[in-house]
């Protein structure tokens, strides 16, 4: 029986993003689950999701940058509405609002 090792791709300092209105938070740390969250969990269909999926398809097969990636995908976040966690303070008040 032949063994399947998978490995993941880390892809530096993890992107945090407020993912609901009630203050959750997502911490995207590997290329991975930024491709899982892209494929199962984006809330738009857009051109920069479709971007965003390829450039981190391609970074997981060597084939782009990691940092080309992350960029791409905090792009695709910015357009599917998603908010830095780092300025939570200042959208939990929006939200409220």
């Amino acid at each position: 029986m032949k063994e399947l090792t998978l490995i993941e791709i880390n892809w530096g300092k993890p992107l945090s993003f407020v993912t609901s209105p009630d203050g959750d938070i997502q911490d995207i740390t590997t290329a991975e689950q930024a491709r899982y969250w892209l494929r199962k969990k984006w809330p738009v269909s857009d051109p920069a999701r479709d971007r965003a999926l390829d450039q981190v398809e391609a970074a997981m097969a060597c084939m782009a940058s990691v940092g080309t990636a992350r960029r791409a995908f905090i792009s695709a976040a910015k357009s599917a509405g998603f908010v830095p966690a780092a300025h939570m303070g200042q959208t939990a008040r929006a939200i409220a609002a």
